[in-house]
């Protein structure tokens, strides 16, 4: 039978993703049932990991650079005792221990690891080396060494403690990872430790209480409704300042052109953007009736269209 013709569809569907499945097999099947010409997801899950995960369609796929900057949240439980190759309950027992934290040990244990922190990688990870990725090397058995990065922790709570693994919540920046936290904090605490259940919470503006099971979206399908759970595209921008345009100017942005900003924003923002363009806040542009038509970014007394979005020829 011959397939039929993937639609134009544009917008962000928030899916809870089941354990088990690896964010790309996830969104493959998101986009056949939505029969979408063009997806992406911001922020990948391991396919242990269950929660949040921001799927893109269409037009939306442009903002989802944004969202990989976004603040996300996590709930995990941490089992004591053991390292394993992965850090987390899927790898090989590589070291163990017959010491156990106590609930105040954990407490006082997590303030070191609030605000900018440096963290080495899981060696099961999709991080790069020498254009291998990293996860394929640990596989193969050959030996590597990553670099440490700088990431940012903003909040840790523990919330509950038992006896052999303690459930902990973490709200962090791009960049964090949950199993090296919970290998570094083991072994802080003197007992070894790796991740045993990961759930995202919330990736931005997008939360769990928001979030599709899989099996809904698959019984929207089969009736027709499954377009209708998507989000805005500019649903991921809230982040950002917004500013209507005229439909002049609209035209101008669409066309790839820059438009004046003086007298339209503020005298710190202008300082900012005359001082380093690079650096300088973007700001999503919307027509007077609340139509995305960019992102732009603030160039010598100009917007400056970085990212323009075009609903009527979108093509996947």
């Amino acid at each position: 039978m011959k397939r039929s013709k993937a639609d134009p569809v544009h917008g962000w569907l928030v899916l809870d993703k089941p354990q088990g499945l690896t964010s790309t097999r996830a969104l493959g099947i998101a986009r056949r049932l939505l029969n979408a010409r063009k997806a992406g997801h911001a922020g990948t899950l391991d396919p242990l990991a269950t929660g949040v995960l921001p799927l893109a369609f269409g037009e939306a796929t442009k903002t989802v650079p944004y969202l990989v900057e976004a603040t996300k949240v996590y709930r995990f439980t941490v089992q004591w005792g053991a390292e394993t190759a992965t850090d987390d309950v899927e790898g090989q027992v590589t070291h163990t221990s017959d010491a156990r934290p106590t609930r105040e040990a954990i407490i006082r244990a997590l303030p070191a690891f609030i605000g900018d922190i440096v963290q080495t990688p899981p060696q099961y990870s999709a991080i790069k080396v020498d254009g291998e990725r990293a996860y394929d090397l640990a596989r193969e058995g050959e030996e590597f060494e990553l670099a440490p990065r700088h990431t940012r922790i903003d909040r840790l709570e523990l919330i509950e403690a038992g006896q052999d693994d303690a459930v902990l919540e973490m709200t962090c920046g791009k960049g964090t990872y949950v199993r090296a936290f919970a290998r570094d904090l083991g072994r802080a605490l003197g007992c070894l430790g790796h991740v045993k259940a990961l759930c995202r919470l919330a990736v931005g503006p997008f939360s769990l209480a928001a979030a599709i099971p899989l099996e809904k979206l698959e019984e929207s399908a089969k009736g027709g409704a499954a377009k209708r759970l998507l989000l805005p595209l500019a649903t991921a921008l809230d982040d950002i300042p917004a500013l209507a345009v005229t439909d002049q100017e609209a035209a101008l942005l669409r066309q790839g052109q820059a438009i004046l900003a003086r007298g339209r924003v503020s005298s710190r923002q202008e300082a900012v953007a005359d001082d380093d363009a690079v650096t300088a806040p973007s700001v999503y542009c919307r027509s007077r009736s609340g139509d995305p038509i960019a992102i732009v970014l603030f160039d010598k007394g100009e917007l400056r269209p970085v990212r323009v979005f075009n609903f009527s020829n979108a093509k996947g």
